[in-house]
């Protein structure tokens, strides 16, 4: 919100970079509170029992990572619109963007919860997990922005969605494979 502060309050000046700060804003929200995803239960002694088990720890990685998509991302793609409307996005905007928030978040999610497991053994990795992560937002935001422009009836969108897929395909296993590492 201090971005209106900061360049004016021009209409089609923030109009043109609207988008651009809304996931600017969910690509950093989604870095602010990874670090402690699976730090903690390393440190309890959660992820040494995680391996002994039977169960898949993907799976368990991939449900924490959704979990905490649900508690930190979702809450800001329900409050895209009303962002997007003081940063002057136009309304015609805001569904495809809602929908565009809610793959991307959920990329910016998975792909930083493949980092968080990286770094699961490191103290105050905050830092490392952002410098992990965020190459791999970069497809997520370029496809994500160019769905605000081009709505429903752009290639954009649907690159997005291939790219939250194969995000959904890879990052578990990813997560699952580092994980185990950490718990070695």
């Amino acid at each position: 919100m201090l971005v209106p502060l900061t360049l004016g309050d021009e209409a089609e000046t923030l109009a043109k970079i609207g988008p651009g700060v809304l996931w600017l804003a969910l690509a950093l929200a989604s870095l602010v509170t990874l670090e402690r995803v699976f730090q903690a239960d390393l440190q309890d002694g959660a992820l040494d029992l995680w391996a002994q088990e039977e169960t898949s720890i993907s799976l368990i990685a991939l449900t924490k990572t959704m979990a905490h998509w649900f508690i930190s991302g979702a809450p800001l793609v329900l409050m895209s619109p009303v962002l997007g409307r003081l940063l002057g996005v136009p309304f015609e905007q805001m569904v495809p963007a809602m929908l565009a928030y809610g793959m991307g978040g959920l990329t910016f999610f998975l792909w930083g919860g493949v980092a968080a497991a990286l770094a699961a053994g490191v103290a105050r990795a905050g830092l490392l997990i952002a410098l992990i992560a965020i190459p791999f937002f970069v497809p997520a935001i370029i496809f994500g922005t160019l769905s605000l422009s081009e709505g429903f009836d752009g290639s954009a969108i649907l690159f997005l969605g291939a790219s939250t897929l194969f995000a959904l395909g890879v990052a578990p296993a990813a997560m699952g494979a580092a994980l185990r590492l950490a718990a070695e």
